[in-house]
């Protein structure tokens, strides 16, 4: 069916649409109160389409779309396949940081843990914690002054003694019957509830009535208790800054663009007080009158809220067309009326104000200082290594292993200075046993340039080894054996005792002459950004390696657990721990019921043990 004919075959449907380039590849996903007109109105006449709009339409050919019963639920679409597909003409919202919440389970006796995704599962979420050692910090209160269980056992009240963590009194005891009833156990995690609500006040004051209380009948060693939780929160209290008169759940947003590039800010603030930021950067957005920054801020409220908390506030600096929508999905999200604000004057405007002008230093820090023109920055590391090529492309290797075992290799590309994601590879070195590094990093490069001399994919102009002159000769060996000596290598050579440092630079036939590492110098800067890079790559693979080998050799010990049913277990659950907290259920979907029941009471006997040794 060709274009026009499915565009008579429109409803009047709210909806949203889906437009494919001739590769079938999604580039565009719209939300729209009237399909039929929405959809018509793009391939109508281009006169008044602006000129991201024109480039978009020439590049379509073809579309889909789906009927939705509302706006609302349109939205929501809308955003969910934005996240999934990144269509190239829909903003997408970059972040490279996942912060964690913290999560009240929905169980009869709740505890808290930390998690960096929300689902609608009953629990309660809170956060962002910023930076993330805050959610740790909080949980670790959470655990010593309220004592809620960490464990991941059923509680019944049937074992006969409590753990470890009962006698250090950090837990209330739920698993044996007589040390704490549910409706004691439930009032503590009511009190963790609110105390990260951040109503310290509310929750002070009432500590503070029960305090009396039991005071009053007699049980002072209980009103001792409830006053050292009354003074532990009103000490949190105390530490949080920045305080305003309204105590509510407030996001304020600020950016600050300039040509193709923007800078983001969000202020979160609970309980009247601003509590952490979160920064968000663009750097290929439409340069030109066509983009509509009210547009921009729909697109990304709606994709940031489909999975972050959601405040009872939002302040932004400027009005956007489904503002009206959003509110009404968010308010649903929440279970409470929630308002975006586009305020003009007084207190709020301040707030919006004061979040801008930050966005702004965030945008000099970003794109001035830590990331300037990438061809200068090249160009300086050219005239530092004397390369008689400008290094458009540079590919740097590490090897990873602990004591020979789990042996790998990691290789990153920087095209043009950014990374090169998909172009990364990691190898299982074959060939070399023990730790030998110098080997090890024969056969990674080998490998590696083999593959592209013969494929005749693009080779670099420059390549980082890191390690020092051992781990450069190897190199070089390698990439003589395949003539390819006119490509410049360089070693990263670390400090003794310090490898998280580079101490200088060490060029392939002028190793007389190192170059000492200048950590202020924007060449530096990215060589330092590539090794960490690489590094980051290596010991990723190389842990993934070591806990597969742990895997199966836990699940070896298990009777009927063979090979493939092994690497069964792996593909669907991914993790020793994953496979331990399965029932017999999830594990029988798997397995057979015989197999799922042994290897469910190994990991209960494993738990048990445990137990035994704790206590």
């Amino acid at each position: 069916m060709t274009i026009a004919e499915k565009l008579k075959t429109l409803p009047t449907n709210a909806g949203i649409y889906i437009h494919k380039n001739a590769a079938g590849k999604i580039i565009y996903v719209g939300k729209a109160k009237n399909l039929r007109n929405r959809v018509r109105s793009y391939f109508q006449s281009s006169r008044n389409h602006d000129p991201k709009t024109r480039q978009l339409v020439r590049l379509i050919s073809d579309f889909e779309f789906i009927v939705v019963d509302n706006e609302v639920e349109a939205l929501v679409l809308e955003s969910n396949l934005i996240k999934k597909f990144r269509p190239r003409f829909n903003v997408l919202l970059k972040d490279d940081k996942s912060y964690p919440h913290l999560k009240l389970t929905n169980e009869p006796f709740p505890k808290v843990v930390i998690t960096r995704k929300i689902v609608r599962d009953g629990s309660f979420y809170f956060g962002p914690f910023l930076p993330a050692a805050l959610a740790r910090r909080t949980l670790n209160l959470v655990n010593r002054a309220f004592q809620l269980r960490t464990c991941e056992i059923e509680i019944d009240g049937k074992l006969p003694r409590p753990c470890l963590e009962y006698h250090l009194k950090r837990c209330l005891g739920p698993c044996v019957k007589g040390l704490c009833t549910q409706e004691e156990y439930q009032e503590a995690a009511a009190d963790v509830k609110t105390l990260l609500e951040g109503k310290n006040k509310e929750l002070a004051k009432d500590l503070e009535k029960r305090m009396w209380q039991f005071s009053e009948d007699g049980k002072y060693e209980l009103a001792a208790k409830y006053r050292d939780l009354r003074d532990t929160v009103i000490a949190l209290s105390e530490t949080q800054k920045m305080a305003m008169t309204a105590e509510k759940d407030i996001d304020i947003f600020g950016f600050y663009r300039e040509k193709q590039r923007l800078a983001l800010q969000l202020f979160t603030m609970r309980e009247g007080k601003i509590v952490g930021r979160r920064e968000f950067f663009w750097e290929d957005i439409v340069e030109d009158d066509s983009f509509e920054v009210s547009e921009f801020f729909g697109e990304v409220l709606s994709q940031y809220y489909s999975t972050d908390y959601v405040p009872l506030e939002i302040h932004v600096p400027v009005d956007f067309e489904d503002r009206a929508v959003l509110e009404k999905a968010l308010t649903e999200r929440r279970g409470r009326r929630v308002r975006i604000y586009h305020p003009k004057i007084g207190t709020k405007r301040h707030l919006v104000d004061l979040v801008t002008t930050n966005a702004k230093v965030a945008f000099e820090q970003r794109f001035r200082v830590l990331k300037p023109d990438s061809a200068k920055v090249l160009e300086e590391l050219q005239e530092i290594l004397e390369l008689p090529h400008f290094p458009e492309r540079i590919e740097s290797f590490d090897i990873s292993n602990i004591s020979g075992s789990e042996n790998v290799a990691g290789i990153v590309v920087f095209e043009n200075g950014k990374p090169a994601r998909g172009s990364y590879r990691r190898f299982i070195i074959k060939t070399v046993e023990g730790a030998n590094d110098f080997a090890s990093m024969h056969e990674a490069v080998s490998r590696r340039y083999r593959r592209s001399v013969e494929e005749k994919t693009p080779l670099p102009q420059l390549i980082f080894i890191d390690g020092g002159k051992g781990q450069l000769s190897a190199a070089a060996a390698a990439m003589g054996s395949l003539d390819l000596e006119q490509i410049m290598l360089v070693g990263l050579v670390k400090p003794p005792k310090r490898h998280n440092e580079i101490s200088h630079l060490l060029i392939y036939g002028r190793e007389d002459s190192p170059i000492p590492f200048d950590r202020n110098s924007l060449a530096f800067r990215l060589i330092l950004q590539i090794r960490e890079e690489t590094h980051k790559t290596a010991i990723e693979f190389h842990r993934k390696r070591r806990e597969k080998r742990d895997f199966t050799s836990e699940l070896s010990e298990i009777p009927g657990i063979g090979e493939k049913r092994k690497m069964k277990l792996l593909r669907e659950f991914g993790s020793i721990e994953r496979i331990a907290k399965a029932s017999v259920e999830e594990l029988a979907k798997h397995l057979g019921p015989k197999a799922a029941a042994e290897v469910a009471a190994h990991f209960e006997s494993q738990r048990k043990l445990a137990r035994s040794a704790a206590e």
